[in-house]
């Protein structure tokens, strides 16, 4: 008798020969890549005629040595570039605060100001090359300063195109940081939609992260729980400032994780791509598009080991062939050596190169779905959709991931996860290459790229002193005040009154304070 599942979609009973096993699935041939629910795939012919995009990090430290990889890789052919910010700039400090001492240049480019950000971007055609923002915290002045460094180089804001991470809500899920409590967080979302949906229609306003809920040790069905959930949370704060929904979902952007669980990895993105359908069908939406769930991958920063480092190429490769095989639309791989320091131009050729071999000596692009049928895949992806779900009404029926987080529920989740795991690596029941399995008696010295942290430093602090002794002093306290006003108030677009401080010259830090002062820092 075939039986209902949760979508409510019929289950025909298949009998697999040799399967000791009553279980029950649909047939793939039910499912059309680029129809609703999208579990083959988000269009109909998948990489037959358009491979996923290839995206190359660049984790240089200064906005010179960044734009000089840009321009080296815009010239190879790259369209879509992603920018690494340090720790400093991440945490809403200038680079002259006491606090940003150690971390000026560190895992990113330090930027300040939007003089920075128009180094970082010279003689980039911003309206050929889409750009990942990936920023959290501090992303209002972020935000603003590529407007302005845009307008400053002659580019019309329609002619921009990329994505902004923006995904506060993961923030605190896992790592427990982020500059604002996650209410007026949300809040700063809903204004660069607002902002975004008529000025900037090319970019998408924002790129629910997965990265770090892994990293913080989530399982997949966690993972794909919370992210969804997340999505669905800005669906609602968006419709209630009235924004459509089919205005809403197709801005929406999930940046996932990939890990070395091969078959899950697959199963995890097959699986999303139906639930979020499911999510998003509930709302009525009269476009089919606002149905199709946007995914971008990168491999897993977790896995990559220090010890016996050229391993990690491996990993990176066996992470990205999932992140293929389960329909990713664009992809980033990580360098092996990021474990120990900062992607060196050798190491950023051959994660490049990994992406060129797979799309054009493989041919895993002349097929749509590879993996469907296998009885294997089918059960996973099924497996994990039901789990998802199940952690995804748990946080449903505590009135959605804002409140779930502030009661702490998705964060316990992920320790418990966490714990777990570690403690099977700890007992040996999960094995690592080089770490806790066939270590190395002895290793040769990886050449690794040193950043001149003290340098850096001196020279930004230069740049913010120069900056400050020629701006206009009033505007620029007048344009602060008002972002400070705009918080109280709640009534003005808080990316509209950064842009203007931005022009004025604000640097980071100013901007970053002005909204502590009414949203505090968490």
């Amino acid at each position: 008798m075939p039986r209902k599942s949760f979508e409510h979609i019929t289950l025909k009973k298949t009998d697999f020969k040799n399967q000791h096993s009553d279980y029950t699935t649909r047939e793939h041939e039910d499912f059309i890549a680029g129809i609703a629910p999208n579990l083959r795939g988000s269009n109909a012919t998948m990489y037959i005629t358009k491979p996923w995009v290839i995206i190359q990090n660049a984790s240089f430290s200064s906005a010179e040595e960044n734009n000089a990889f840009y321009r080296k890789n815009v010239e190879a052919g790259l369209k879509e570039l992603f920018v690494a910010f340090d720790l400093a700039t991440q945490n809403g400090y200038d680079s002259d605060h006491e606090r940003a001492q150690s971390d000026v240049g560190k895992a990113g480019v330090a930027i300040d100001s939007v003089e920075d950000m128009k180094v970082l971007f010279d003689t980039i055609p911003l309206d050929e090359i889409s750009i990942s923002l990936p920023m959290n915290k501090t992303i209002l002045p972020i935000l603003a300063f590529y407007i302005v460094a845009a307008e400053e180089q002659g580019f019309e804001l329609h002619q921009l195109s990329g994505t902004f991470q923006n995904d506060v809500l993961k923030e605190i899920t896992s790592r427990n940081t982020d500059n604002y409590t996650p209410s007026p967080s949300m809040k700063i979302i809903a204004d660069i939609f607002e902002y975004t949906k008529n000025k900037m229609p090319k970019f998408n306003a924002i790129s629910i992260s997965d990265d770090h809920l892994q990293e913080a040790g989530a399982t997949a069905e966690i993972e794909l729980a919370y992210m969804l959930a997340e999505g669905l949370e800005h669906i609602k704060k968006n419709i209630e400032t009235g924004i459509s929904m089919d205005r809403i979902a197709p801005k929406l952007s999930f940046f996932w994780a990939i890990g070395m669980d091969h078959f899950t990895e697959i199963a995890k993105l097959r699986a999303a791509r139906m639930l979020w359908a499911k999510i998003v069908n509930q709302f009525n939406p009269k476009d089919q598009k606002s149905l199709a769930l946007k995914i971008h991958c990168q491999t897993s920063s977790w896995s990559l080991t220090a010890q016996d480092p050229f391993n990690n190429v491996a990993r990176t490769t066996i992470e990205a062939m999932a992140a293929v095989f389960g329909g990713t639309e664009s992809l980033h791989i990580n360098t092996f050596d990021e474990a120990i320091a900062s992607p060196t131009d050798f190491s950023a050729q051959l994660a490049l190169n990994t992406q060129l071999f797979l799309q054009q000596e493989t041919q895993i692009t002349k097929t749509v779905d590879p993996w469907a049928g296998s009885f294997h895949l089918e059960k996973l992806t099924e497996e994990i959709a039901h789990n998802a779900w199940t952690l995804n009404k748990e946080i449903e029926d505590l009135g959605g991931m804002t409140k779930a987080i502030e009661k702490g529920i998705p964060q316990v989740r992920i320790e418990e996860a966490a714990v777990k795991k570690q403690a099977r690596i700890d007992s040996g029941k999960d094995l690592i290459v080089g770490v806790n399995s066939y270590p190395l008696k002895h290793e040769d010295s990886l050449p690794i790229k040193n950043d001149n942290n003290e340098a850096l430093r001196k020279t930004q602090i230069e740049r913010l002193h120069f900056l400050k002794a020629n701006r206009n002093t009033l505007e620029v306290q007048k344009s602060l005040e008002n972002i400070t006003n705009s918080a109280k108030s709640g009534n003005e677009n808080l990316l509209e009154q950064a842009v203007i401080a931005a022009r004025e010259r604000a640097t980071l830090g100013e901007i970053s304070d002005a909204l502590a002062i009414v949203f505090g820092r968490h």
